[in-house]
């Protein structure tokens, strides 16, 4: 439950800096919009994101229990729980 709350304070930091490419707002609600970025999917661990995307441009420090890592690409920010990822938003 702690780590939803995280997650959920970590990707809208992110959202508010300008990362709301797959975020639309319908009647109210928000929905996610399909994307052709290729951006890595829930459950690749770090070493699969690192030899598909290669070295990110900037890697943060795990903060929380359990640990949520966050590593910014070009195109994506993605986020990690331990060394899987949870979450990965396309920037706008």
């Amino acid at each position: 439950m702690r780590s939803a709350k995280l997650l959920i304070l970590l990707v809208g930091c992110t959202l508010a800096g300008g990362a709301a490419a797959e975020t639309v707002l319908v009647d109210g609600h928000v929905q996610l919009e399909q994307t052709s970025i290729a951006h890595p999917q829930r459950g690749t661990t770090m070493q699969q994101v690192e030899a598909k995307f290669g070295t990110p441009q900037r890697r943060y420090p795990a903060v929380g229990k359990p640990p949520i890592t966050r590593w910014d690409y070009p195109s994506f920010s993605v986020y990690f729980e331990y060394s899987r990822v949870v979450h990965s938003v396309v920037h706008g």
